[in-house]
């Protein structure tokens, strides 16, 4: 085989892989959300999926993929009845999520040591969906983005994203570091 064909190869087996990666990390976040049912959507949201938010730390192709799950299951928690929210919600949810990611992303990247990046990575996705699925929330609810029902929706968003990130997120986050078990299902990794 000439080298050009064993490059090209090699560059399709990485694509295939790259596209796997973003399918299976957006098919584990759609089961996650659906799992955790109605409190996914609506005024308080507790979503088991969010810990997967965390995911950019290890690979950049996780955004992808977190973007793909939380479009997905959106729009499918619109459609079986549980995502109040209606269709709105698969594009500002997933806009969210995916300014997170973006952000997690660049914690992962920072020289410093893993506690310090997960700690930065991991107020991305509690302020970005606090501000933006907050938002959402008091204005489809409210009609408006009066300042006090803002506040709320933002807290109670902020509290489901805590709570799913220092609990599920955190415990993730320590078995895909520890021995560094994290290059064997992101080989393309950050660090």
């Amino acid at each position: 085989m000439m080298r050009g064909e064993r490059v090209k190869k090699m560059k399709r087996k990485s694509t295939i892989h790259r596209i796997t990666e973003v399918a299976l990390i957006g098919a584990i976040y759609t089961v996650l959300t659906l799992i955790s049912g109605p409190l996914a959507f609506g005024p308080v949201q507790f979503r088991l999926s969010e810990a997967l938010t965390l995911l950019p730390l290890f690979s950049p192709v996780a955004v992808y993929g977190l973007g793909f799950g939380c479009f997905f299951s959106n729009l499918l928690g619109f459609l079986l009845g549980l995502n109040p929210l209606g269709l709105i919600d698969a594009v500002v949810g997933t806009a969210a999520t995916l300014i997170a990611a973006f952000l997690t992303k660049w914690a992962g990247a920072l020289p410093l040591s893993f506690p310090k990046r997960f700690i930065i990575g991991g107020f991305a996705p509690v302020l970005s969906n606090a501000v933006i699925v907050g938002a959402e929330l008091t204005i489809l609810f409210n009609g408006n983005l009066s300042p006090v029902p803002y506040l709320v929706n933002a807290g109670a968003v902020a509290a489901g994203e805590v709570a799913v990130i220092v609990t599920v997120g955190a415990v993730l986050c320590f078995c895909l570091q520890k021995n560094e078990n994290y290059k064997m299902i992101f080989p393309q990794t950050i660090r």
